[in-house]
Protein backbone atom coordinates (compact mmCIF):
# COMPACT_ATOMS: atom_id res chain seq x y z
CA UNK A 1 0.00 0.00 0.00
CA UNK A 2 2.48 2.37 0.90
CA UNK A 3 3.76 2.68 -2.92
CA UNK A 4 0.12 3.69 -4.09
CA UNK A 5 0.15 7.31 -6.58
CA UNK A 6 -1.68 8.64 -3.35
CA UNK A 7 0.60 9.32 0.10
CA UNK A 8 -0.33 7.65 2.92
CA UNK A 9 -0.38 8.93 6.23
CA UNK A 10 -1.82 6.27 8.87
CA UNK A 11 -2.39 2.63 8.69
CA UNK A 12 -4.01 1.11 11.52
CA UNK A 13 -4.01 -2.77 12.07
CA UNK A 14 -6.65 -4.10 14.26
CA UNK A 15 -5.38 -7.72 15.21
CA UNK A 16 -7.15 -10.30 17.23
CA UNK A 17 -4.43 -12.84 18.13
CA UNK A 18 -1.73 -12.92 15.15
CA UNK A 19 1.27 -15.53 15.95
CA UNK A 20 2.41 -16.01 12.31
CA UNK A 21 5.50 -12.86 13.33
CA UNK A 22 2.93 -10.27 11.18
CA UNK A 23 3.32 -7.96 14.43
CA UNK A 24 6.63 -7.95 14.53
CA UNK A 25 7.16 -7.26 10.94
CA UNK A 26 4.44 -4.25 10.97
CA UNK A 27 5.84 -2.34 14.36
CA UNK A 28 9.32 -1.99 11.61
CA UNK A 29 6.37 0.47 9.74
CA UNK A 30 6.22 3.73 11.12
CA UNK A 31 2.48 4.78 9.72
CA UNK A 32 1.31 1.47 11.40
CA UNK A 33 -0.34 1.65 14.29
CA UNK A 34 -1.41 -1.68 15.72
CA UNK A 35 -4.91 -2.16 17.99
CA UNK A 36 -5.16 -5.80 19.57
CA UNK A 37 -8.53 -7.01 20.28
CA UNK A 38 -9.20 -10.32 21.87
CA UNK A 39 -10.43 -12.96 19.47
CA UNK A 40 -13.72 -13.83 20.92
CA UNK A 41 -14.70 -9.94 20.89
CA UNK A 42 -14.17 -10.02 16.92
CA UNK A 43 -17.27 -9.26 14.62
CA UNK A 44 -17.20 -7.43 11.34
CA UNK A 45 -18.81 -4.42 12.16
CA UNK A 46 -17.65 -3.61 15.83
CA UNK A 47 -14.40 -4.40 14.55
CA UNK A 48 -14.17 -1.80 11.77
CA UNK A 49 -16.24 0.80 13.88
CA UNK A 50 -12.38 0.56 15.78
CA UNK A 51 -10.86 2.00 12.74
CA UNK A 52 -12.42 5.12 12.30
CA UNK A 53 -12.64 5.57 15.47
CA UNK A 54 -8.86 5.72 16.17
CA UNK A 55 -8.53 7.49 12.83
CA UNK A 56 -7.47 11.37 11.80
CA UNK A 57 -7.98 11.69 8.34
CA UNK A 58 -10.99 12.50 6.70
CA UNK A 59 -10.69 9.28 4.10
CA UNK A 60 -10.40 5.99 5.15
CA UNK A 61 -9.50 2.83 3.17
CA UNK A 62 -11.17 -0.54 4.35
CA UNK A 63 -9.28 -3.76 3.26
CA UNK A 64 -8.73 -6.95 4.63
CA UNK A 65 -4.91 -8.89 5.22
CA UNK A 66 -4.92 -10.94 2.57
CA UNK A 67 -5.99 -8.57 -0.22
CA UNK A 68 -3.36 -6.32 -2.55
CA UNK A 69 -4.02 -4.04 -4.73
CA UNK A 70 -3.52 -4.78 -8.49
CA UNK A 71 -1.48 -1.46 -9.01
CA UNK A 72 -0.56 1.95 -7.52
CA UNK A 73 -3.36 3.78 -9.06
CA UNK A 74 -5.80 2.08 -6.77
CA UNK A 75 -6.66 4.76 -3.81
CA UNK A 76 -6.01 7.28 -6.83
CA UNK A 77 -9.03 5.82 -8.44
CA UNK A 78 -11.32 5.28 -5.77
CA UNK A 79 -10.70 9.13 -5.09
CA UNK A 80 -12.26 10.11 -8.28
CA UNK A 81 -15.47 8.62 -6.98
CA UNK A 82 -16.13 11.76 -4.87
CA UNK A 83 -17.45 13.80 -7.21
CA UNK A 84 -19.38 15.88 -5.09
CA UNK A 85 -20.33 16.52 -1.14
CA UNK A 86 -22.79 13.81 -1.17
CA UNK A 87 -20.98 10.92 -1.46
CA UNK A 88 -20.04 9.07 1.33
CA UNK A 89 -18.10 6.10 0.21
CA UNK A 90 -16.62 4.66 -3.04
CA UNK A 91 -16.00 0.90 -3.46
CA UNK A 92 -13.41 -1.24 -5.93
CA UNK A 93 -13.86 -4.42 -6.86
CA UNK A 94 -12.09 -7.96 -5.94
CA UNK A 95 -10.64 -10.06 -8.76
CA UNK A 96 -8.76 -13.38 -9.16
CA UNK A 97 -4.96 -13.00 -10.37
CA UNK A 98 -4.15 -15.64 -13.23
CA UNK A 99 -2.13 -17.81 -10.93
CA UNK A 100 -1.57 -21.31 -10.72
CA UNK A 101 -3.08 -22.46 -7.12
CA UNK A 102 -6.16 -20.14 -7.94
CA UNK A 103 -8.94 -21.55 -9.18
CA UNK A 104 -8.93 -20.73 -13.12
CA UNK A 105 -12.30 -20.78 -13.64
CA UNK A 106 -12.60 -17.80 -11.00
CA UNK A 107 -9.71 -15.92 -12.74
CA UNK A 108 -10.60 -12.52 -13.95
CA UNK A 109 -11.53 -12.32 -17.34
CA UNK A 110 -12.70 -8.61 -18.54
CA UNK A 111 -15.29 -8.16 -21.08
CA UNK A 112 -15.78 -5.21 -21.15
CA UNK A 113 -14.63 -1.74 -19.62
CA UNK A 114 -14.51 -1.42 -16.31
CA UNK A 115 -17.36 1.40 -14.52
CA UNK A 116 -18.48 4.14 -12.70
CA UNK A 117 -21.25 4.17 -11.28
CA UNK A 118 -23.24 6.47 -8.44
CA UNK A 119 -26.60 5.79 -6.94
CA UNK A 120 -28.35 8.30 -4.34
CA UNK A 121 -31.94 8.58 -3.90
CA UNK A 122 -34.34 11.66 -2.67
CA UNK A 123 -36.00 9.66 0.07
CA UNK A 124 -36.23 6.18 1.56
CA UNK A 125 -39.29 5.64 -0.11
CA UNK A 126 -37.60 5.91 -3.46
CA UNK A 127 -35.34 3.14 -2.32
CA UNK A 128 -37.89 1.12 -1.13
CA UNK A 129 -39.64 0.43 -4.17
CA UNK A 130 -37.10 -1.08 -5.57
CA UNK A 131 -37.28 -4.65 -6.89
CA UNK A 132 -35.30 -7.19 -4.65
CA UNK A 133 -32.45 -7.50 -7.64
CA UNK A 134 -32.00 -3.83 -7.42
CA UNK A 135 -31.60 -3.21 -3.75
CA UNK A 136 -28.82 -6.48 -4.15
CA UNK A 137 -27.31 -4.59 -6.83
CA UNK A 138 -27.22 -1.07 -5.44
CA UNK A 139 -25.95 -2.48 -2.00
CA UNK A 140 -23.30 -5.29 -3.29
CA UNK A 141 -21.00 -3.03 -1.14
CA UNK A 142 -17.48 -4.41 -0.36
CA UNK A 143 -15.70 -3.93 2.37
CA UNK A 144 -12.23 -5.64 0.61
CA UNK A 145 -11.69 -2.38 -1.51
CA UNK A 146 -13.64 0.37 -0.29
CA UNK A 147 -13.08 4.23 1.21
CA UNK A 148 -14.96 6.03 2.97
CA UNK A 149 -15.53 9.73 4.69
CA UNK A 150 -14.77 9.03 8.07
CA UNK A 151 -17.21 11.90 8.69
CA UNK A 152 -20.07 9.70 7.33
CA UNK A 153 -18.58 6.37 9.21
CA UNK A 154 -19.37 8.70 12.44
CA UNK A 155 -23.03 9.78 11.28
CA UNK A 156 -23.26 5.39 9.91
CA UNK A 157 -21.29 3.24 12.35
CA UNK A 158 -21.40 -0.40 10.88
CA UNK A 159 -24.05 -2.60 12.93
CA UNK A 160 -22.42 -5.27 15.41
CA UNK A 161 -23.39 -7.95 12.71
CA UNK A 162 -20.73 -11.21 12.03
CA UNK A 163 -22.13 -11.21 7.92
CA UNK A 164 -22.65 -8.62 5.50
CA UNK A 165 -21.61 -4.87 7.71
CA UNK A 166 -20.61 -3.32 4.44
CA UNK A 167 -23.85 -4.23 2.81
CA UNK A 168 -25.88 -2.69 5.12
CA UNK A 169 -23.86 0.37 5.62
CA UNK A 170 -24.23 0.54 1.89
CA UNK A 171 -27.99 0.74 2.72
CA UNK A 172 -28.29 3.25 5.02
CA UNK A 173 -26.13 5.38 3.45
CA UNK A 174 -28.58 5.44 0.69
CA UNK A 175 -31.94 5.44 2.79
CA UNK A 176 -30.22 8.73 4.48
CA UNK A 177 -29.75 10.51 1.44
CA UNK A 178 -26.38 10.09 0.82
CA UNK A 179 -24.58 8.99 -2.70
CA UNK A 180 -22.49 5.74 -2.71
CA UNK A 181 -20.10 4.84 -5.75
CA UNK A 182 -18.49 2.17 -7.53
CA UNK A 183 -15.51 2.16 -9.44
CA UNK A 184 -14.37 -0.80 -10.90
CA UNK A 185 -11.39 0.24 -12.63
CA UNK A 186 -9.84 0.14 -8.65
CA UNK A 187 -8.77 -3.43 -7.88
CA UNK A 188 -7.91 -5.67 -5.40
CA UNK A 189 -6.58 -9.15 -5.79
CA UNK A 190 -8.15 -11.73 -3.49
CA UNK A 191 -9.02 -15.00 -2.91
CA UNK A 192 -10.13 -17.90 -0.98
CA UNK A 193 -9.61 -21.93 -1.60
CA UNK A 194 -12.89 -23.37 -0.79
CA UNK A 195 -14.45 -26.54 0.37
CA UNK A 196 -17.68 -27.79 -0.16
CA UNK A 197 -18.91 -27.51 3.31
CA UNK A 198 -17.78 -23.71 3.53
CA UNK A 199 -19.11 -23.02 -0.04
CA UNK A 200 -22.38 -24.62 1.61
CA UNK A 201 -22.35 -22.25 4.87
CA UNK A 202 -21.02 -18.91 2.76
CA UNK A 203 -23.99 -19.38 0.44
CA UNK A 204 -26.67 -20.32 2.82
CA UNK A 205 -25.89 -17.41 4.84
CA UNK A 206 -25.26 -14.94 1.90
CA UNK A 207 -29.00 -15.93 0.67
CA UNK A 208 -30.33 -15.48 3.77
CA UNK A 209 -29.00 -12.34 4.31
CA UNK A 210 -30.35 -10.74 1.24
CA UNK A 211 -33.59 -12.20 1.69
CA UNK A 212 -33.72 -10.51 5.63
CA UNK A 213 -32.72 -7.29 4.10
CA UNK A 214 -33.21 -7.17 0.41
CA UNK A 215 -36.14 -9.45 -0.10
CA UNK A 216 -34.14 -11.22 -2.57
CA UNK A 217 -34.79 -14.70 -3.11
CA UNK A 218 -31.90 -16.87 -5.90
CA UNK A 219 -32.91 -18.64 -9.20
CA UNK A 220 -32.69 -22.14 -8.65
CA UNK A 221 -28.62 -23.51 -9.70
CA UNK A 222 -28.55 -26.08 -12.80
CA UNK A 223 -25.56 -27.83 -13.40
CA UNK A 224 -26.21 -29.25 -16.93
CA UNK A 225 -24.16 -31.29 -19.21
CA UNK A 226 -23.48 -27.82 -20.91
CA UNK A 227 -22.36 -25.98 -18.15
CA UNK A 228 -19.92 -29.01 -16.92
CA UNK A 229 -18.68 -28.78 -20.27
CA UNK A 230 -18.12 -24.57 -19.73
CA UNK A 231 -16.37 -25.15 -16.42
CA UNK A 232 -14.07 -27.34 -18.23
CA UNK A 233 -13.43 -25.02 -21.49
CA UNK A 234 -12.83 -22.37 -19.17
CA UNK A 235 -10.17 -24.52 -17.60
CA UNK A 236 -8.67 -25.65 -20.63
CA UNK A 237 -8.13 -21.62 -21.60
CA UNK A 238 -5.63 -21.23 -18.59
CA UNK A 239 -1.87 -21.30 -19.52
CA UNK A 240 0.04 -24.05 -17.57
CA UNK A 241 -2.29 -26.94 -16.78
CA UNK A 242 -1.68 -30.16 -17.68
CA UNK A 243 -4.53 -32.95 -17.49
CA UNK A 244 -4.09 -34.40 -13.89
CA UNK A 245 -4.42 -31.03 -12.79
CA UNK A 246 -7.21 -29.95 -15.11
CA UNK A 247 -9.08 -32.85 -13.90
CA UNK A 248 -8.26 -31.61 -9.82
CA UNK A 249 -10.03 -27.57 -11.01
CA UNK A 250 -12.75 -29.66 -12.75
CA UNK A 251 -13.38 -31.98 -9.82
CA UNK A 252 -13.28 -28.96 -7.25
CA UNK A 253 -15.66 -26.81 -9.49
CA UNK A 254 -18.29 -29.17 -9.05
CA UNK A 255 -17.73 -30.16 -5.74
CA UNK A 256 -18.59 -26.31 -4.96
CA UNK A 257 -21.31 -26.17 -7.06
CA UNK A 258 -22.68 -29.30 -4.93
CA UNK A 259 -21.98 -26.99 -1.79
CA UNK A 260 -23.84 -24.14 -3.25
CA UNK A 261 -27.01 -26.34 -4.08
CA UNK A 262 -27.10 -27.25 -0.69
CA UNK A 263 -27.42 -24.31 0.72
CA UNK A 264 -30.29 -23.44 -2.14
CA UNK A 265 -32.46 -26.26 -1.35
CA UNK A 266 -32.39 -25.53 2.29
CA UNK A 267 -33.00 -22.13 1.82
CA UNK A 268 -36.06 -22.49 -0.36
CA UNK A 269 -37.10 -25.57 2.01
CA UNK A 270 -36.50 -23.38 5.33
CA UNK A 271 -38.67 -20.43 4.05
CA UNK A 272 -41.07 -22.43 2.79
CA UNK A 273 -41.82 -23.60 6.19
CA UNK A 274 -41.91 -19.76 7.46
CA UNK A 275 -39.44 -17.45 8.75
CA UNK A 276 -39.19 -18.50 12.29
CA UNK A 277 -37.56 -22.12 10.57
CA UNK A 278 -35.49 -20.02 8.19
CA UNK A 279 -33.82 -18.07 11.28
CA UNK A 280 -33.71 -21.40 12.90
CA UNK A 281 -31.95 -22.65 10.10
CA UNK A 282 -29.72 -19.85 9.93
CA UNK A 283 -28.47 -20.44 13.89
CA UNK A 284 -28.06 -24.18 13.56
CA UNK A 285 -25.81 -24.11 10.04
CA UNK A 286 -24.15 -20.53 10.43
CA UNK A 287 -24.73 -19.26 14.08
CA UNK A 288 -26.37 -15.73 14.97
CA UNK A 289 -26.30 -12.81 13.04
CA UNK A 290 -25.82 -10.68 16.21
CA UNK A 291 -27.39 -7.32 14.42
CA UNK A 292 -28.24 -5.07 16.41
CA UNK A 293 -30.92 -3.67 14.21
CA UNK A 294 -32.34 -4.33 10.76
Amino acid sequence: MLSQTVRINQILVIDSGSIDGTLEYLRSIKEVKIINIDPAEFNHGDTRNLGWQHAREEYLFYTVQDARPVNEFLLEELLKGFTDDDVAGVCGQQVVPHELDKNPVEWFRPVSEPQNLRYQFNSPGEFDVLLPEQKKAVCSWDDVVALYKRSALQEIPFQRIVFGEDMLWAKEALTRGYAIGYRQGARVYHYHQESCDFTFKRSFTTMYFRYKHFGFVPAAPILTPRSRLSIIRNTFKSVGFNYTEIKKWHAYNVDLFHGYTKAYRLFMKSLGNGESILDEAHEKYCGKTHSLKN
